[in-house]
C-alpha cells in the first residue's frame, strides 16, 4: 500500500530519528535542492519525503529517474559538529545503514564504491551527499545534505531509459510504507551519531563484509575512459577503494570516477 505520511513516519521513528521534522511532499523537482535551498532556515535534522520527484540527480550532475509509487525518494538534511572535510567517507557509512536497515526486511543486498547499493548485482539505491558548511559559528559545524533513491518496482520501460540494468523487488512497494522509511530512517539517524564519534573507522569493517567485488577484477573508469584495473580488495579507513594492480596496491579516492566488474 503506497501511503507515505509524516505524522505516522516520525511516530514509528526509533529514538535516535525522534527529533527529525518529518516532511511529506507530493512532488518536487529534487529533495536534495529543497533541503540545500532550506537550510539557513532549518531548525533541526530534517527529513523530506517526496511521492514524486522529477528532477532527481544522483553523482556528477547524472539524472536520477523515479516514478511514484515504483521508487522511494527522500533526502535527510543532518547538522554535524564537524568541519566538512571530516566528512570524507559518509557516503559509505549511509551504504551500510542502508543494507543493515534493508535486512530488517530480509533484503539482502551488497555495497558498491563508492555510492551505490545492488540487489543481485543490479543497483537497487544510490546514495548522493551534498554538505554546507553551517554557517558563521561554530566553524567547525557543518550541514549534509543526504539523498537516497530506492528503486522498488520500476517498469520495463523506465529501466529502458535508465540504460543500466536496475534492481526489482515489486514486494517493497506494498509493505507498510511509513514503516519502511521510519526503518530507514531510523538507521540513518543511529549511523550518522555513530559517524559523528567514532568516524569511517565504526563503519570500514561493516562495509568491506558487504563489499559486492571483494577478491573479483574491476576496472576504474574515469568518464569512461578507465584508468586502474586490478582485483578489488576493499575500503581503508579514510573511503580509499584498494585495488591490487600489478604495480601493487593502489588506493583510490572517490572523485567523479566509478567502478565496474572487469568482463
Amino acid at each position: 500500500m503506497i501511503t507515505v505520511t509524516s505524522e505516522r513516519i516520525a511516530a514509528l521513528c526509533r529514538s535516535a530519528a525522534q527529533h527529525l521534522d518529518v516532511r511529506v511532499v507530493e512532488e518536487t523537482g529534487s529533495t536534495n535542492a529543497d533541503l540545500l535551498a532550506a537550510l539557513p532556515t532549518l531548525a533541526a535534522p530534517t527529513l523530506l519525503v517526496a511521492r514524486s520527484q522529477t528532477a532527481g540527480r544522483g553523482r556528477a550532475g547524472r539524472s536520477w529517474l523515479s516514478a511514484p509509487g515504483k521508487s522511494l525518494t527522500f533526502s535527510l538534511a543532518w547538522k554535524f559538529s564537524l568541519p566538512v572535510h571530516a566528512l570524507v567517507g559518509l557516503p559509505l557509512a549511509v551504504g551500510v545503514a542502508i543494507a543493515e536497515s534493508l535486512a530488517m526486511f530480509n533484503v539482502q543486498v551488497r555495497l558498491k564504491w563508492p555510492n551505490d547499493v545492488l540487489h543481485e548485482g543490479r543497483k537497487l539505491a544510490g546514495i548522493l551527499i551534498e554538505s554546507a558548511a553551517a554557517g558563521h559559528v561554530p566553524h567547525d559545524a557543518s550541514w549534509a545534505v543526504i539523498g537516497i533513491g530506492i528503486n522498488m518496482a520500476l517498469s520495463e520501460s523506465m529501466s529502458a531509459e535508465i540504460g543500466r540494468p536496475v534492481a526489482s523487488i515489486p514486494w517493497l512497494a506494498e509493505l507498510d510504507q511509513d514503516m519502511l522509511m521510519a526503518t530507514l530512517a531510523s538507521g540513518l539517524a543511529e549511523a550518522l551519531v555513530q559517524f559523528e564519534h567514532e568516524g569511517l573507522n565504526a563503519f570500514t569493517p561493516r562495509w568491506n563484509a558487504l563489499h559486492a567485488y571483494a577478491g573479483q577484477p574491476v576496472m576504474i573508469l574515469d568518464n569512461g575512459r578507465v584508468q586502474q584495473e586490478g582485483v578489488a580488495v576493499g575500503v581503508d579507513d579514510i573511503g580509499r577503494f584498494l585495488l591490487d594492480t600489478p604495480a601493487g596496491r593502489q588506493a583510490i579516492m572517490a572523485g567523479d570516477v566509478s567502478l565496474r566488474p572487469k568482463e
